[in-house]
């Protein structure tokens, strides 16, 4: 990172875990993909020389550690890398991997676009109207993982002191409960919010959703809400306090049409929404809503909702992102499926997708566009993976993409 931006040689090194289970069908596609598109896109220019790290069960199996502090290190050193699924450990020590390392490099941004590929079966009438991009608060709410065990001395002790120091009388089975302490605050949330609306300014977007739990939480969510509209004084945007405001001195249609010379004039619509209705207006009227700005919990089920709707997370890509270090991990966002691991079944559009958000991130433009654009032809064309409907192995389906640059 210089002066806030990243600065990629023409030979970056990138380290890259394999991951778990499917990891090692789809991995090696992605790189083939990759390395094939960047070839054709630079004439050789450039090249992305791979560095494999251990991690999840097979680094467990062979070196003792889920998490290698030679993994930590080149992570560190090298910035961008990329990850197929790692599963999670059973037991105590790790409660996740991902979430291990998202909290390790802080992380703090989860960027999950969702777009739909024609030729994908979906669940829903008019999945193309599904062009969102979710931004999602990665270290802070009940993910933070400070919580206690029922029953247990600290809980019981953490309990007692709710009690007896805030006077908290609501917890109704005060011996029995666990316990979970959800942080939320004005600088995690203010830099999430910044990195939405430099998304939506980079990318042409003229909406901004903040979606909260504020009605109920109203320090934590409500918070949230409360920062982001702060933020969004830092910007050139339109505010849904304003159009109401308007609405109720001058009329809707003065309203509406304030709203629309806002956006001619290239400012930003932003508005908030109740996370429960927020689900329920993404199925009613997707195409209302380009980026989306969440907490921790509600983005993770926002993101794997929107997901649904385009096909699955089998095609949605995923990446954690520290915009002010640089650091950033690119990863698949569906499981393991130890079940078809190393049959050459599984698909690897979710892991390729996210290498093309890795190619956009270090500004190899060309590339990522050629990879994206094949994948779609390869798509609509029918020639799939059976999890969409076609009969291709993992290599078919790896050739059929390249054929098709």
């Amino acid at each position: 990172m210089s002066d806030g931006k990243l600065s990629v040689p023409n030979q970056p090194t990138i380290p890259y875990i394999i991951g778990d289970g499917v990891g090692v069908d789809i991995s090696p596609a992605m790189i083939d993909i990759v390395d094939t598109a960047v070839l054709k896109a630079y004439d050789g220019e450039k090249k992305i020389e791979w560095q494999e790290l251990a991690a999840g069960q097979e680094a467990f199996q062979t070196l003792g550690d889920y998490l290698p502090k030679e993994t930590l290190t080149a992570l560190t050193e090298n910035l961008v890398a990329i990850k197929g699924p790692l599963m999670t450990p059973v037991g105590e020590g790790f409660r996740s991997l991902n979430v291990t390392l998202r909290q390790s490099f802080d992380l703090f941004a989860n960027v999950r676009p969702i777009t739909y590929f024609t030729g994908v079966e979906s669940p829903v009438k008019h999945p193309e109207k599904v062009q969102m991009t979710v931004f999602r608060e990665n270290t802070e709410d009940i993910y933070a993982g400070i919580e206690f065990e029922s029953e247990s001395p600290r809980a019981l002790a953490l309990i007692e002191r709710l009690k007896t120091e805030f006077g908290i009388d609501k917890i109704r089975f005060d011996k029995t409960s666990a316990i979970g302490i959800k942080p939320v605050s004005p600088e995690g949330s203010k830099r999430l919010v910044r990195a939405a609306f430099e998304y939506a300014i980079a990318n042409g977007k003229n909406r901004l959703t903040l979606v909260h739990k504020g009605n109920i939480m109203k320090f934590t969510e409500g918070g949230f809400k409360k920062w982001g509209y702060e933020v969004a004084q830092e910007y050139p945007t339109f505010t849904v306090n304003t159009f109401n405001q308007i609405k109720a001195d001058e009329g809707l249609d003065a309203a509406i049409a304030a709203k629309e010379k806002a956006l001619a004039d290239g400012k930003i619509y932003v508005d908030d929404a109740i996370a429960d209705n927020f689900l329920q207006q993404i199925l009613i009227k997707p195409e209302q809503y380009q980026v989306v700005a969440t907490l921790n919990l509600n983005g993770d089920y926002i993101s794997d909702a929107l997901a649904a709707q385009v096909g699955g997370i089998g095609i949605s890509p995923g990446a954690n992102i520290n915009f002010e270090t640089g650091h950033a991990i690119f990863e698949a966002t569906h499981g393991t499926a130890p079940d078809i691991a190393g049959l050459g079944l599984a698909n690897p559009s979710s892991l390729l997708l996210s290498s093309v958000m890795m190619l956009e991130f270090m500004g190899w433009l060309d590339a990522a566009s050629l990879i994206k654009r094949a994948l779609s032809k390869t798509i609509a064309d029918g020639h799939t993976t059976r999890d969409l409907g076609g009969t291709l192995t993992t290599a078919e389906f790896t050739a059929a993409i390249i054929a098709n640059f």
